[in-house]
């Protein structure tokens, strides 16, 4: 139970970590703050994956003479796969979480080889900066066990927000593959808090699809734009 207790605690710092760089990444990219994700808590579930998944991959090879460029490399390619995996699968819901379609070489606009050099630079990032105090983490999380209700808390509060948010999935893609269209998640989210703007209303930033208006009304000024 041990073990598995450190895992999802890896994944909980994955997920808020994410969730801060994506927030960072949108203002920089966008000049805005909207929420990233399909979740509306702040975390972001494809980081927590990802951050478990080569922490194991590192952990395993740590026990071999490899390169340490082999490892970011690699680092890289499991992060895009984990994109390219999501990304097909939405593509058939046709709702799309990201969209990487303005993007040069990408694969269906769902991965490209800008992100994948930017998550080879993350890999490099964790391995040189991030895998020591990740450990040091890791020990004070197993010297401090009680901390693990707080863990069993949050991820309440994330099944909770899974739930809520995958109904709102539901209908967006009910919506789209009855006009025959693709929605694009992070695009709706953009013009949602446009169309708040623009009528002087009050935007929720944890809730960007639970505004002033009906969703429909949203998703059919969306569909107008496109």
């Amino acid at each position: 139970m041990s073990i598995f207790l450190t895992w999802v605690f890896i994944f909980i710092l994955g997920s808020i970590a994410g969730w801060i760089i994506e927030i960072i990444y949108r203002k920089i990219k966008f000049g805005k703050l909207v929420n990233p994700g399909f979740l509306v808590g702040p975390y972001l579930p494809i980081y927590g994956f990802g951050l478990v998944f080569i922490t194991i991959f590192h952990t395993i090879l740590m026990r071999f003479n490899i390169h340490p460029l082999l490892i970011i490399l690699s680092m890289g390619i499991i992060m895009t796969i984990i994109e390219l995996l999501g990304g097909l699968y939405c593509i058939k819901q046709k709702v799309k979480l990201w969209d990487y379609s303005d993007e040069w070489l990408n694969y269906k606009g769902i991965i490209c080889p800008h992100y994948t050099l930017l998550w080879i630079l993350a890999g490099a990032i964790y391995y040189f900066f991030l895998y020591d105090p990740l450990i040091y983490a890791i020990n004070w999380f197993n010297d401090n066990i009680s901390f693990s209700y707080v863990i069993g808390i949050f991820s309440g509060f994330l099944l909770i927000d899974f739930f809520y948010s995958s109904k709102l999935y539901l209908k967006i893609r009910k919506y789209a593959k009855k006009n025959n269209i693709v929605v694009r998640y992070e695009k709706l989210k953009l013009h949602i808090k446009e169309e708040t703007r623009k009528a002087e209303e009050k935007y929720f930033f944890l809730f960007p699809f639970r505004q002033s208006r009906k969703l429909i009304e949203y998703l059919d000024s969306y569909r107008d734009r496109k």
